[in-house]
């Protein structure tokens, strides 16, 4: 049971963290009908943009406390974050958007390359420490351990959804949202801006993207150029398993598949006695992605429109 509670614990850190990604591929669907496969780069850009800032601003603040210094560079990157995904937008997808689908497709893996490419000639290409600025030592729960590293992503994890959920289901940018995602001409009638709503929510992805990639660097210590591409990819996968283009379908993949590939890892490297366990968990998420496409390829949630933003 001990086991079963760590890496219960453990799955639902890395499950939040895939739901994050995971809103911003749903949400860029739901809109646009486009897999947005360079949203992992732009976790990446986040992440990096987040320790060059904690770099600047440790030295100039040296009396704040490091939590303070993590929220600023996290809202910092964000910042930055969203301009890149709106320029993408603008510059990238936007002219294709009446094009063949194939072509947005080739555009989103063309654009992942070349953001990774642009990532490491700016930040080189060597993996970098990220700074630890929580307490390090961990809380007991039973004989399961939790960091207060991982109790900031599971609560920043909570408010980024409800916020999420108040401002799909409660605001005028959520009723223009769910109005494009059902019919965009017949909303552009009524007075909405389709082209303003779809820059929205790609802002709003990045902003969800950066702080996965905070989270995701604070929790591993570590950043550098390619670290987006397979959160991304699973990501993707917790958009699918769940019903991509439903929010609670992201939502609830993601938390999903971060539990199984935590309890699949961690028994696996029990059974073997170590010998395989941590560094095989990739294949649950794939294996899950197989499957659900074979069994039931519109997710677990399926595909409500109504909910699509």
């Amino acid at each position: 049971m001990d086991v079963l509670l760590q890496q219960v614990i453990n799955g639902l850190v890395l499950g939040s963290m895939y739901a994050l990604v995971a809103l911003g591929y749903t949400m860029v669907y739901g809109i646009i009908n486009l897999i947005n496969f360079a949203h992992g780069e732009v976790l990446m850009i986040g992440a990096l943009c987040s320790w060059s800032l904690i770099n600047i601003l440790q030295p100039a603040f040296p009396d704040l406390p490091g939590w303070v210094i993590l929220l600023m560079a996290m809202v910092l990157a964000s910042i930055a974050a969203a301009a890149l995904n709106f320029a993408i937008e603008k510059i990238a997808y936007r002219p294709l958007r009446n094009a063949p689908k194939l072509a947005p497709l080739i555009t989103a893996i063309g654009m992942s390359i070349f953001l990774q490419t642009i990532a490491m000639i700016v930040w080189k290409p060597n993996y970098k420490p990220f700074p630890t600025l929580l307490p390090s030592t961990p809380i007991a729960i039973g004989e399961a351990v939790i960091t207060p590293t991982q109790l900031m992503i599971l609560g920043l994890t909570a408010v980024a959804l409800a916020v999420l959920s108040w401002l799909v289901n409660a605001t005028r940018l959520g009723r223009a949202m769910r109005a494009t995602a059902e019919n965009p001409r017949m909303a552009s009638l009524m007075g909405v801006k389709p082209d303003m709503v779809i820059s929205a929510t790609f802002i709003i992805g990045a902003v969800l993207a950066t702080m996965a990639g905070v989270m995701w660097a604070s929790n591993y210590g570590t950043v550098h150029h390619a670290m987006g591409f397979l959160p991304g990819l699973k990501a993707f996968t917790a958009a699918v398993f769940g019903g991509i283009g439903n929010l609670g379908g992201a939502v609830v993949g993601g938390l999903l598949l971060g539990l199984i590939e935590s309890i699949g890892s961690g028994y696996l490297g029990e059974l073997t006695g170590g010998v395989m366990g941590s560094q095989y968990s990739d294949i649950f998420a794939f294996l899950v992605l197989i499957l659900v496409l074979t069994l039931r390829p519109s997710g677990l949630m399926g595909e409500r429109v109504a909910d699509r933003a």
